[in-house]
C-alpha cells in the first residue's frame, strides 16, 4: 500500500488541492498535473503516479485552481503557470537536497507545465502525456511556438490516433525542431486517453503503463 498524504498548495491566496508520496531512496520527483476534463482524483491520474512510486520516484500530483472550484473551463495561461510555480515549490521543500524535480502532465497539464518552462520556471525535465498540438481537426491552430526555445529534456508520450496530433507527421517536424533535447514516443493505435480500440483497460491501468517509459526516460537523463 502506498502512503498517499493529502496536502494543500497555495496559488497567490487561493488553496489548491495535492497529493503526494514518497519512497524510500527516491530517485527524483515528477510533478503530474491533470487535463483539462478531470483533476487529480481521476483514475489515470492516480495509476500513473502510484506506478511512479513504485519505479522509485516520489510524485505530486494536483488541481488547478479552476478544478478546485469545481468550474468547468481551464485557467488562462497566467493562472496556470503560477500554479505550476506553487507545485513545483510545495515538491522542492519535500525533496532532498540536489534531487531532480520533473515536471509532466496530461494534454493541458503538460502544455501549460511548457509554458511555465519557457517562462523561467526550473524543472529537470518535461513528460507530455499526450500534448495537445492543436485543436482535434484544426492542426493549422497550433501551440507549439515556445516549445523550441525549451533546453531541458522533454519526452512526448503520444498516441497515433490522438486527434490533437493527427496529423502525426506534424508532431514528428516539430520534435525535430526542437533538437536533440527532445524525444518522441508514438504509442501505436492509442488515443488522446492512451486507450486502444479493442482492448480495453481501466483507466488507471492505462495511466500506469506509461510509467516505466517515463521512469526510464528520466534515469536516462539522471545528472
Amino acid at each position: 500500500m502506498i502512503d498517499e498524504a493529502p496536502i494543500t498548495i497555495d496559488v497567490d491566496g487561493t488553496p489548491v488541492s495535492g497529493v503526494y508520496s514518497r519512497p524510500a531512496d527516491a530517485a527524483g520527483t515528477i510533478v503530474v498535473a491533470h487535463g483539462a476534463g478531470a483533476g487529480l482524483e481521476h483514475p489515470f491520474m492516480s495509476g500513473f503516479a502510484r506506478a511512479m512510486h513504485d519505479e522509485g520516484f516520489a510524485t505530486l500530483r494536483f488541481n488547478f485552481p479552476y478544478r478546485e472550484a469545481k468550474r468547468r473551463f481551464p485557467d488562462r495561461p497566467p493562472v496556470a503557470i503560477a500554479t505550476w510555480r506553487a507545485a513545483m515549490d510545495a515538491a522542492a521543500a519535500r525533496a532532498g537536497e540536489g534531487e531532480p524535480i520533473w515536471a509532466s502532465g496530461k494534454s493541458f497539464g503538460g502544455r501549460m507545465a511548457s509554458m511555465a518552462v519557457a517562462d523561467g520556471m526550473e524543472a529537470a525535465g518535461l513528460v507530455y502525456l499526450g500534448y495537445p498540438l492543436h485543436p482535434p481537426g484544426k492542426p493549422e491552430k497550433a501551440r507549439d511556438e515556445h516549445l523550441p526555445g525549451i533546453t531541458v529534456p522533454m519526452l512526448f508520450l503520444q498516441g497515433r490516433n490522438d486527434p490533437f496530433a493527427i496529423p502525426n507527421e506534424q508532431l514528428d517536424e516539430l520534435v525535430a525542431r526542437i533538437g536533440s533535447s527532445a524525444t518522441l514516443e508514438w504509442i501505436q493505435d492509442a488515443n488522446h486517453s492512451f486507450e486502444v480500440k479493442g482492448a480495453k483497460r481501466p483507466a488507471g491501468a492505462i495511466g500506469a503503463s506509461l510509467a516505466p517509459r517515463v521512469a526510464a526516460f528520466i534515469r536516462a537523463h539522471a545528472y
